[in-house]
């Protein structure tokens, strides 16, 4: 005899079974109809500026004394980091005294910078948990020709980009692959090609639900489960389908830019983070994408000025004058290159102001004082997005507040109506 199911259980089967045709409104953007039934271009010079999100993240942490100035506000007097951030005053805030709760002294804890994961899961026990720059991607769904980005280094970490399941986004590949997938169009045979790639990738997802459905009339309660998270899987997977189709066939947009520049060998890693940025504003400005996440890898000191020892050396300095000197010229270099990309993001005007207004530029290290592997007082920068940024925010750097209050905030600022992320105590309202 079969198991009765339960209320709760036939309602989800019975939403997950009712298909809504393909709605105008589903469309990207610039496949909608307008009121009138005509095609839009996406192009309104009037229209508002969407909103964006860059998630950056260095995993070496920083030395304290050269980034955190001594008092906070916007009249904070400029320190040797900040001095390369000076053009950028009161478009970004600094927060000190912040971090993941709980977590322990390890490299380990960069895989989990962006969601606030329970501190066990970074021992491998469970899942990880969703992180930001995912839920935001959830949100803007098929708006944009690629819902997210993850690129650069995860430090060892499978990701620094986990879906609603708790697994890792895969990287989007190198910068030559990801300037090809938002600027080169195919050939009308590699169109054609694509779009019977994904029709197939669909009949298999047909073929799998019918199959998934006839094995429930025979398993027990916590089998079905278990296949109902399996459905799930299938339903967003045919949303993303239906995503890439109305696409495949949609013009990429032109941009004054060519492959040659972004899949040149780099002369030393400051070229190539510069690219990667560079890479960054072309996806932001033409709204291939509004959600990025990058790693910035450790780096070396081939054929940089100055550079003597290698970055993850230099970051465990024990206090060495010698090694924090070295230290201190890897993250100078560093902090110089996020304010040319705030230039660049700051130059880009559009609706109601630049593309920096309109885009949330976070940058963090899952490390405060790398040298202990420490993982409080973790280096915090926010820039952009629409705030009235303070300059410094100083918290207590004795008992931190948790990092997620921050992100709780972006997700707000994002038109996410959310009190909650990960394991935060609250919303960081400070930040207007």
């Amino acid at each position: 005899m079969k198991n009765q199911l339960s209320r709760r259980t036939v309602l989800r089967a019975a939403g997950a079974s009712i298909a809504l045709p393909m709605l105008d409104a589903m469309l990207p953007s610039g496949l909608r109809a307008d009121t009138n039934g005509n095609e839009s271009n996406g192009n309104d010079p009037n229209s508002a500026a969407p909103r964006r999100i860059v998630l950056l993240h260095r995993g070496l942490g920083t030395y304290h004394p050269y980034l955190v100035p001594k008092t906070a506000g916007l009249d904070y007097e400029s320190n040797r980091y900040l001095k390369t951030l000076e053009a950028h005053r009161g478009k970004f805030t600094l927060f000190s005294g912040i971090s993941h709760q709980g977590y322990p002294n390890s490299h380990e804890t960069s895989r989990a910078i962006f969601t606030d994961a329970a501190p066990e899961s970074l021992q491998g026990t469970i899942p990880n948990t969703v992180s930001l720059d995912q839920l935001i991607a959830e949100k803007i769904g098929g708006e944009t020709r690629l819902r997210s980005l993850t690129m650069g280094s995860s430090n060892g970490a499978a990701s620094l980009s986990w879906n609603r399941k708790g697994v890792p986004v895969p990287s989007s590949g190198g910068r030559k692959e990801v300037f090809a997938r938002l600027f080169i169009d195919g050939s009308p045979e590699e169109i054609k090609t694509e779009m019977n790639r994904l029709a197939h990738g669909r009949s298999i997802l047909d073929n799998l639900r019918g199959q998934l459905q006839s094995l429930k009339l025979d398993l027990g309660g916590a089998d079905r489960d278990r296949l109902e998270v399996m459905e799930t899987s299938i339903r967003e997977a045919e949303v993303l389908l239906h995503q890439e189709e109305a696409w495949a066939s949609k013009p990429k947009p032109a941009v004054d830019a060519d492959v040659k520049e972004f899949s040149a060998r780099d002369n030393s890693w400051i070229d190539g983070d510069n690219r990667w940025y560079a890479l960054m504003r072309l996806a932001l400005q033409t709204d291939s994408t509004r959600v990025i996440v990058y790693g910035i890898s450790e780096h070396n000191n081939t054929n940089v000025q100055d550079l003597e020892i290698g970055h993850h050396d230099a970051s465990h300095h024990g206090k060495d004058p010698a090694k924090i000197e070295q230290f201190a010229r890897y993250e100078e270099k560093d902090y110089q290159n996020f304010a040319k990309f705030l230039d660049l993001l700051n130059e880009t005007k559009e609706a109601d102001g630049s593309l920096l207004d309109h885009t949330q530029v976070l940058l963090t290290s899952n490390l405060g004082d790398a040298s202990a592997h420490a993982s409080n007082n973790l280096p915090t920068i926010l820039a952009g997005g629409g705030f009235k940024h303070q300059g410094h925010m100083a918290f207590d750097e004795a008992n931190n507040l948790p990092l997620s209050n921050l992100y709780a905030r972006m997700l707000q600022q994002f038109g996410i109506e959310t009190d909650r992320f990960g394991r935060n105590k609250g919303v960081l309202t400070e930040l207007v």
